[in-house]
This record gives C-alpha cells, sequence and structure tokens, in this order.
C-alpha cells in the first residue's frame, strides 16, 4: 500500500498504473487483484483506512465530553489530527486530494466519515458554549474553521515548502503549528478566564 500511495502522490491516481505499483511494491499484479480487485480498490482501501483512524480521532475527543471539559476535547482532537497527518503525510495528501473530486465513493465518503466528523466537532463546540467554556459561535463555521486549520498543512504540502519553506512532515512543524492553533482558538473561541 506504501508503493501506491507513494506513486499516487508522485503520478496521480490516473497516471498509476497495477503494474507501476506492483513494481514498486516487489509483488506481482495477481496478488494485488487478489487483496484489493484492482486499482480503484486499492484506492478505496487507502482511503477507508485513513479516514478510519482520522474519525475515530474526532470520536474519541467527543466521546471524552462525558469526563472532560469541551476545551480539552477540541484540545485532544487538534493535537492529534495533525500528528496521525504527520505520520502520514503522504497518505493525508493524497486522500485530502482526492476527496475533492465529485465521484460515487467521495459521495460515499462524506456520508460514511465526513457527517460523523462533522457531528462530533459540532456537539464538542457546542457543548463548549453551553457549559460557558467557548464563546457563543456558529457551530457549522467553526468546525469549518477548525477542519481547514488542520487539514491545510497536508493538503497542500508543496505550498508550504516551496513558499515558506517550511515541512510539515516533520515533528518540528506539528508542534510548533499546533501551538499556533491554540493561540487562535484562544483568541477566536476559547472564553478566557479572568483570575
Amino acid at each position: 500500500m506504501e508503493a501506491a500511495v507513494s506513486l499516487f502522490n508522485v503520478k496521480g491516481y490516473s497516471g498509476t498504473s497495477i503494474r507501476a505499483i506492483a513494481e514498486k511494491a516487489g509483488v506481482n499484479v495477481a496478488l494485488i487483484s487478489y487483496y484489493f480487485g484492482n486499482k480503484q480498490g486499492l484506492m478505496e482501501r487507502l482511503m477507508i483506512d485513513f479516514l478510519e483512524e482520522y474519525t475515530n480521532i474526532t470520536e474519541k475527543g467527543y466521546r471524552d465530553l462525558a469526563n472532560s471539559t469541551a476545551k480539552d476535547c477540541l484540545s485532544y482532537v487538534v493535537e492529534n489530527l495533525l500528528k496521525y497527518q504527520q505520520q502520514n503525510h503522504h497518505l493525508a495528501r493524497f486522500v485530502h486530494r482526492e476527496v475533492t473530486l465529485d465521484s460515487t465513493l467521495v459521495r460515499e465518503l462524506m456520508m460514511t466519515y465526513f457527517m460523523k466528523e462533522k457531528h462530533f466537532m459540532k456537539n464538542i463546540i457546542e457543548a463548549g458554549v453551553k457549559q460557558k467554556e467557548f464563546r457563543p459561535v456558529a457551530s457549522d463555521f467553526a468546525s469549518i474553521q477548525i477542519r481547514a486549520l488542520v487539514t491545510m498543512p497536508y493538503s497542500q504540502p508543496q505550498y508550504i515548502r516551496e513558499v515558506y519553506h517550511l515541512n510539515p512532515h516533520e515533528t518540528y512543524f506539528s508542534q510548533k503549528y499546533y501551538s499556533h492553533i491554540e493561540k487562535w482558538l484562544n483568541e477566536f473561541l476559547y472564553k478566557s478566564v479572568l483570575v
């Protein structure tokens, strides 16, 4: 699967053949066909595996609302989504790029994974507003903004490397970027506590 991700990132999905994937992986085409059916099946498996874990992180943040503050839950989600994408930066870039295309697969992924993500994020934000931890905000727009902040470095790494000379795949970048997002959330969303 790593060979496929590598080639999909360099040549794109359309520009990559099953034969090229098999050659790079050091296996025969029949083995790929046996496990995935075809190139489409391989792409679906890659996207589903990535989105399963991505959604699990947001769900854990949501589930922790029972025992934690909304701020802690949101911080957990942001930090761990950044770490996950940083550790899987090639796959993250591929998935984020593919979901910008309109296809039956993407529509199915939207209904399965992105609607869950929306539900979990909205509920964390609405809980924070209700508990007076967060400023009153439109939870839909706040969710969109937070998602954009979290995914942008991994959906557009070339832009960040070429324009800002930063490397989103490095742990240092992920940590510094997380600190910046937390500062942004403190300004935009979190209510300050007066001492």
